[in-house]
């Protein structure tokens, strides 16, 4: 069963649905309203860029938990260890440092936070192989495990949404570890166009993808982060080239391979049969100017697929909400985990 709950300034969708094109990703900067030019990225440590596992600068005291296939997953678990455990997943291709607002607000809030940098992602191992959604998902639980984690709130971005649906699914709820979850613009429960999703996204875009990011993934990094992610490419939109220049930072320091692989399993991972398998509490959350995920496609049928859905519909907000929507995403994110 589905309840639709609204806010002041918060609305059932209707807008009509913003699709990604290859044009809008790839070209975007042209469109930019970034005042004539594009962030500079001097400052920015390039020993991130091209090494397999950053230097940790001789710190021992990087957390990470090694997987059944040696694959080493660096972690952040912050807050009082006896407090109800709230994990993040980030999207396609950042890092687990995507939710500081997030980690950071709910700490002061007294919960426990924790979130990890998918395989080939970040801190993590840069390894060759794994980059779908059920490695994903079983990482996600190599790490729940690990830290023995109950009672837990999973809250996944994206890509990241996706890991959550099959960790609670598959992992989670089994073991008893889920108290709740959050969907927040995720990928479930398909963004390809099918036959049997003619509402998907053309597989076309997501050659798109693939191209521009073997062919400069650094220029390609930089256009999704200054045009549609973020919204920047709108009329009237005030770009931050510190959101700019972060997203950017966090996609360079993963691999290659995990993100070119990355694509495919966001994309054409059907996660139908995880919604309905859910039964824990799950928010969906979603801006209807979401111009990489269509809402139309995504979060409108998460709520239709799952037992105990609750949908919230952000009208004219973007994909990265959580960043430039801090405020109002994080309120309404704590007012249901304690509901």
């Amino acid at each position: 069963m589905t309840r639709l709950i609204t806010r002041p300034g918060l609305r059932e969708a209707s807008a009509p649905t913003h699709t990604v094109s290859r044009r809008a990703v790839i070209s975007v900067a042209a469109g930019l309203a970034l005042t004539g030019a594009l962030p500079s990225f001097a400052q920015l440590d390039s020993s991130s860029t091209n090494t397999q596992r950053p230097p940790d600068n001789g710190n021992q005291d990087m957390q990470t938990v090694k997987t059944s296939d040696g694959v080493e997953l660096f972690y952040k678990d912050w807050g009082p260890k006896g407090a109800q455990p709230i994990v993040f997943h980030h999207g396609w291709p950042l890092s687990s440092d995507d939710w500081d607002a997030q980690m950071l607000f709910f700490i002061s809030k007294g919960y426990r936070v924790v979130a990890h940098d998918r395989r080939g992602h970040g801190r993590s191992t840069q390894v060759g192989t794994g980059h779908d959604m059920d490695h994903y998902a079983s990482d996600a639980s190599a790490v729940a495990e690990h830290l023995d984690l109950r009672n837990a709130v999973h809250i996944g971005h994206s890509t990241g949404g996706g890991e959550v649906a099959r960790y609670v699914a598959k992992y989670g709820q089994p073991q008893g570890r889920v108290a709740k979850a959050v969907l927040v613009s995720a990928v479930p429960p398909l963004m390809l166009k099918t036959e049997g999703n003619p509402g998907g996204t053309p597989i076309e875009v997501f050659d798109g993808f693939r191209k521009a990011l073997a062919q400069n993934r650094a220029q390609f990094f930089l256009d999704v982060s200054s045009g549609p992610f973020y919204g920047f490419n709108r009329p009237g939109a005030k770009p931050s080239q510190g959101i700019v220049q972060n997203w950017w930072r966090q996609g360079m320091m993963g691999s290659a391979l995990a993100h070119y692989e990355g694509i495919k399993a966001f994309s054409e991972t059907d996660q139908t049969e995880d919604l309905k398998a859910i039964t824990v509490p799950t928010l969906v959350m979603q801006g209807d100017d979401d111009q990489i995920v269509p809402y139309k496609d995504a979060s409108l049928l998460q709520a239709k697929l799952l037992k105990h859905g609750t949908l919230k519909i952000y009208p004219g907000y973007p994909h990265g909400m959580l960043t430039t929507n801090a405020e109002v995403i994080n309120a309404d994110l704590l007012a249901f985990i304690k509901s």
